[in-house]
């Protein structure tokens, strides 16, 4: 959706395809959309985390690349929503492709070998991945984008609850939580589109502060991102349970949850 005031800020006139709710250059002359700008900051820093304290206990790689992988949607979408260039789009959406897919690949290969690599699905998702970059290079739809990135996300539903309900039931809390931040957070999304006339104009009547409760894109990138983490933690969670890691969910400050676990020397 365009803007209903053309502001004229450092980064220029808009050339993506996509407009956000959020009152163009407003908080900052430097940053286009500043609430949906920042809240990227949860994309960004807890995965940077997960990372590295991925690394330290010696778990597989694909898990590093899974929290890597959220980091550098989270970086895409902060470059996007601060200067609305199309170039800056694609760094937000195509990531968001390529992450789901590594994704996609941890959780349906979680109940196999240890240290084993699966060639089959990677080239699936590789070619999955190259198609539909082709594809929207040249057909700059965004509708396009979000069925793709719906399919990749289904897949991790059906994926999830198969094994919450079949496996392992005692990861129920952590996955449904997972799923329903999502969720919550795609509703916030709809919401921000259909009803952006009403919001803007309950901004007009509202201290800055408190309207930017109602930037709801933001609460998109805060409710995903955050559901997205979770989702790596179950992932995880999955995998190191299956091969017997006894892991365990701890809480940063008493409130950031990560998952410790160590792999066992063989004997």
């Amino acid at each position: 959706m365009a803007p209903s005031v053309q502001r004229q800020g450092f980064w220029g006139p808009p050339t993506s395809t996509l407009d956000w709710c959020e009152e163009n250059y407003v908080v900052s002359f430097y940053i286009a959309e500043f609430w949906n700008t920042v809240s990227n900051l949860i994309m960004i820093l807890p995965p940077i985390y997960g990372a590295i304290q991925t690394l330290k206990d010696g778990l597989e790689i694909c898990y590093v690349f899974s929290f890597l992988g959220l980091a550098a949607v989270g970086v895409g979408s902060w470059c996007f929503h601060m200067t609305l260039q199309y170039e800056m789009q694609l760094l937000d959406e195509l990531p968001m492709i390529y992450s789901c897919c590594v994704f996609v690949y941890c959780l349906y290969e979680c109940f196999k070998q240890e240290r084993s690599i699966s060639y089959l699905p990677i080239m699936i998702l590789l070619v999955f991945s190259v198609a539909v970059t082709v594809v929207y290079l040249q057909w700059k739809e965004p509708v396009f984008h979000q069925v793709m990135y719906g399919l990749l996300v289904g897949s991790l539903v059906f994926r999830s609850v198969f094994i919450v309900s079949c496996v392992y039931p005692w990861l129920k809390p952590l996955c449904y939580t997972s799923l329903g931040v999502f969720l919550l957070g795609f509703v916030f999304w709809n919401i921000d589109n259909l009803l952006c006339d009403t919001l803007r104009a309950t901004r007009q009547r509202l201290p800055p502060v408190v309207g930017a409760v109602t930037q709801f894109h933001a609460w998109w990138h805060i409710l995903t991102g955050l559901g997205s983490y979770l989702h790596i933690l179950f992932s995880l969670q999955t995998r190191t349970t299956y091969l017997k890691h006894r892991p365990k969910v701890k809480f940063i400050c008493g409130v950031w949850p990560v998952i410790r676990a160590k792999p066992q020397k063989s004997s």
